[in-house]
């Protein structure tokens, strides 16, 4: 199935005029699952307002992350039961380019997400280093989740239990100061203690568009309620995980667990592909 989002009747900008102008690693996140067609109606009405992100001529890009969790998974079930304190720990891959980042997610004033992440070497992008669990400690301790010493112990327990793999096209708009991604072709793969593969699952011809503003609401954003679309409960983490592993407590993702994802199964929009 083609997933490829089409950009070529957008202006373009670079990824320095991009960070320059909408970093935006403290910001307000919007997720919405939908359609292909539906992301491409979209950007295609976003013509004169948004520039896509090209680097070498090139407008989408491969990505990869792993995710961590401790042995009892606390990063999973504080955000499953909602808990203010919540965190999540994962290294992005940035394929084409052969970088990786090591990022730590927290929750700051008003439900605002906060970013903190560290360059990371590409072949450790599967597993923490002692520097990367220290930067993961200090992370949790600065932004209060937990006490010195507990960040530190918790730090060290982390261990890989998730990887995803997909194509980002990033478009800004810059009288908005936003941003907006769009995820095609996303794979979740489940993954042992030793970060060896398990399980897998995909969601062929549905993709993530994610809004991320100031404060204001994008016309991105007003676009989709316009149409009828809402944001949707998702996280490529704690989705995947409840995908992957159905005894898990899901009430969060009831919504997209069992209708946007079963209603596009159902229209063969998005089949979920389970391979042991």
């Amino acid at each position: 199935m083609n997933q490829h989002l089409h950009t070529g009747q957008l202006a373009t900008t670079t990824l320095d005029e991009l960070n320059a102008a909408a970093g935006l690693l403290t910001r307000v996140d919007r997720k919405y699952l939908l359609p292909l067609t539906t992301a491409q109606a979209v950007v295609d009405a976003l013509e004169g307002q948004a520039r896509a992100l090209a680097i070498d001529g090139q407008r989408r890009f491969a990505y990869a992350s792993a995710y961590f969790d401790t042995p009892g998974l606390d990063a999973y079930l504080l955000a499953a039961r909602k808990r203010r304190r919540r965190f999540k720990v994962r290294t992005r891959s940035y394929l084409d380019s052969g970088t990786c980042f090591l990022e730590v997610k927290t929750r700051g004033a008003r439900g605002a997400t906060v970013k903190q992440r560290m360059p990371y070497a590409l072949d450790d992008a599967d597993r923490l280093t002692a520097e990367g669990r220290a930067f993961v400690a200090g992370c949790l301790e600065r932004a209060q989740v937990y006490s010195p010493g507990h960040a530190a112990a918790l730090a060290d327990s982390l261990v890989p239990v998730l990887a995803t793999s997909y194509e980002r096209t990033t478009l800004h708009l810059p009288q908005a100061r936003a941003r907006v991604t769009v995820d095609t072709g996303l794979t979740w793969t489940d993954l042992s203690a030793d970060g060896a593969p398990v399980r897998e699952a995909s969601a062929d011809g549905l993709v993530i568009v994610e809004t991320k503003n100031p404060a204001t609401p994008s016309p991105a954003d007003r676009l989709l309620w316009a149409q009828g679309h809402r944001p949707a409960k998702i996280s490529k983490f704690a989705t995947g995980m409840a995908l992957l592993h159905p005894e898990l407590p899901s009430n969060k993702w009831h919504r997209v667990l069992g209708r946007e994802l079963a209603d596009a199964q159902d229209s063969q929009l998005g089949r979920l592909a389970f391979a042991a």
